[in-house]
């Protein structure tokens, strides 16, 4: 989740009839990063955590080092074989096994074994506690492993002689320098080191169809009054002001944290994040509950919301039945196969409250997304690395881009592509945020209480009414104090 970021997920999500997860990366992942849809149905964390403490095997084997060269700047070991794990999600898989076949041209006495999964965390635990895992891993989706325990348990690889290495485009370059604001950040717990490289870029916000939009002669509601305003109007032509993943309603965060954020200004995400005591009882968490709940309260929300999952409840937007989602821009591509040719997708940073908010309007959650992970005890490290290395080249960016309609963790790579409607949308979305970029840690650092507990048990529960907002504070609130004394899992917080 991601995301989880982004999510999804990130950017941060349960199986479908389709067979389809988002990503985001909450992991979304994401990851909500995305990020993506959580069945709940996934092994506890705790499970994890001390399945990791008590691992102890080793796999003993480690690929020896290569030469370092210009051309082979990480000192891969050109025969040994690497593997690759991907998250089968929102995605697909073809931007991973393009990428792959770069690195067979590159090491052609290396083999390397690709395969991609929905579950990734019953798939490769075993194989961690067995000293075994894979030399690279896109850690997505609903059984995304936790990455604070991974942190926390040494069991990943520092990615910093990835970051310093040549990007593989230009040798007078770092990898480091070559990607988008936040993304180094992301991968770091508590300091220098970076653990994870989050790949896609995902875009949170409020998504809707601009044509949906025109017929109502409105223009994308500001303020909350605004936003009232127009789902009466769409009310009166018979379709709903909102839906959302209701199985999963940790997707609601994508638009209402950074509500808070641009109603009570950064810091109050950042409290958030850190389970600072009575950061949920703050004045801007209060006024975006309220306004959502209103949405509820008028009737605002397509009837039978709350038991929809991801899909169907993508699905009911894109027929029209419902004006507005909280999505990530994996959303574009997950529902290609159900969103009309002349639908003209865009997506928004959230509505505010009013003139008082302390950002402009604007303000979005923008973060990376699919979470990439080479373990500690990988046999090819170095491998695992250089796959990233070539996966973040303009020309594999800019197939992930055309490929699935997501911006990725390099920063460019849309020059010469035909943007789609979403991505051309997102992109405007981030200029006009500028610097107003939040990027909310919860689902990336505590994946049980923002997805479980904030989600669903807190969120879901307000918005199927059945708690009001001041009940689902006081709720939400005592889950995090809660995981802020639980000394059974690592804290972190904002530098």
């Amino acid at each position: 989740m991601g995301s989880t970021s982004a999510e999804h997920e990130h950017e941060n999500e349960n199986e479908n009839e389709n067979g389809k997860h988002s990503t985001a990366g909450v992991g979304r992942r994401d990851l909500i990063k995305r990020s993506a849809a959580l069945g709940l149905i996934s092994v506890p964390t705790m499970s994890f955590l001390s399945a990791c403490a008590s691992s102890g095997g080793d796999s003993g084997s480690k690929a020896k080092a290569g030469k370092k060269t210009a051309k082979n700047p990480l000192g891969v070991n050109e025969t040994a074989q690497m593997e690759f794990v991907l998250f089968d999600g929102g995605f697909g898989k073809e931007y991973a096994q393009d990428a792959v076949k770069i690195y067979e041209k590159d090491f052609p006495k290396a083999k390397v074994k690709f395969s991609a999964t929905q579950k990734i965390q019953s798939t490769l635990q075993p194989r961690f506690n067995q000293g075994t895992p894979p030399d690279l891993i896109d850690n997505s989706g609903a059984e995304q492993m936790d990455m604070g325990v991974l942190v926390g348990k040494n069991q990943l690889t520092d990615l910093t002689p990835l970051l310093d290495a040549p990007s593989y485009d230009d040798p007078n370059k770092k990898v480091r320098d070559t990607l988008r604001p936040g993304i180094v950040e992301m991968g770091q717990f508590d300091g220098n080191p970076v653990w994870i490289m989050y790949y896609a870029y995902t875009v949170y916000g409020v998504w809707y169809s601009q044509k949906a939009l025109d017929s109502l002669d409105a223009q994308y509601p500001k303020t909350w009054d605004e936003m009232l305003a127009v789902c009466e109007k769409a009310r009166k032509k018979g379709m709903a002001g909102w839906t959302y993943a209701g199985k999963y309603p940790y997707y609601i965060p994508f638009s209402l944290y950074p509500m808070i954020g641009k109603v009570g200004g950064r810091e109050v995400l950042d409290a958030i994040d850190n389970l600072e005591p009575n950061a949920w009882k703050h004045p801007a968490v209060k006024a975006c509950f309220d306004a959502y709940y209103e949405l509820y309260k008028k009737g605002y929300i397509l009837k039978g919301t709350p038991g929809l999952d991801h899909i169907q409840s993508q699905t009911a937007w894109a027929k029209g039945k419902a004006l507005f989602i909280p999505n990530g821009s994996w959303v574009e591509n997950e529902s290609a196969n159900v969103i009309p040719a002349d639908f003209d997708l865009a997506v928004s940073a959230p509505t505010g409250i009013d003139s008082s908010d302390k950002m402009p309007f604007g303000t979005i959650w923008a973060s990376g997304g699919e979470p990439f992970i080479v373990p500690a005890k990988a046999k090819n490290a170095e491998g695992g690395m250089e796959q990233l290395r070539i996966m973040l080249s303009e020309a594999s960016s800019k197939n992930f881009t055309s490929k699935v309609k997501s911006l990725t963790a390099y920063n460019g790579g849309t020059t010469g592509i035909s943007l789609t409607p979403g991505l051309k949308s997102g992109v405007a979305a981030l200029k006009l945020a500028g610097a107003n970029v939040l990027n909310p840690r919860l689902q990336d650092w505590y994946v049980q209480l923002q997805k479980e507990q904030i989600g669903v048990a807190g969120l879901g529960e307000m918005m199927a009414g059945r708690l009001t907002p001041a009940e689902a504070i006081k709720k939400i609130q005592g889950f995090a104090d809660a995981a802020a004394k639980d000394t059974s899992i690592k804290h972190y917080k904002h530098q």
